[in-house]
């Protein structure tokens, strides 16, 4: 919640920093393989928001990690807007048609304004996993 970054590449080295901690891989791993994929075009969605994903070996599930950045960075977003959501969806090596459902998932989740709006008004981390994972985070625990 409330990123400290500058630039695209800080951003994610550090998204790759937390998904070390949580899957257990080397963070130096993660942070190449999103970064190659970033290098085939920017994962600027537009709306402010960038999917930054890659395929791994080594990783067993589908795993997101989402930030919400302190200030806008420049993501070469395909509306040229600076982002300041970002989701990093990491995937197993062989999970072609999951890792492409859940960037899809993400994606359709992602378009929606309200729901944009809202991760940007959330007060704290539990009301933004609600949003993400779909509930109301009045029913949030």
């Amino acid at each position: 919640m409330d990123l400290g970054a500058s630039s695209r590449k800080q951003v994610l080295q550090a998204l790759s920093e937390i998904a070390a901690h949580k899957t257990g891989m080397e963070a130096r791993v993660i942070f190449e393989s999103v970064l190659q994929r970033e290098r085939l075009g920017s994962t600027g969605v537009g709306q402010g928001v960038a999917i930054p994903h890659a395929r791994l070996r080594g990783i067993r599930d589908v795993t997101g990690f989402f930030a919400r950045l302190k200030s806008p960075v420049d993501f070469e977003s395909i509306d040229g807007r600076p982002v300041d959501l970002v989701f990093m969806l990491l995937a197993p090596e062989d999970a072609g048609a999951e890792h492409l459902k859940a960037l899809a998932r993400v994606s359709r989740l992602m378009r929606r304004e309200d729901v944009r709006e809202r991760l940007r008004a959330a007060p704290d981390l539990t009301a933004m996993h609600a949003l993400l994972v779909g509930t109301p985070a009045s029913d949030a625990a």
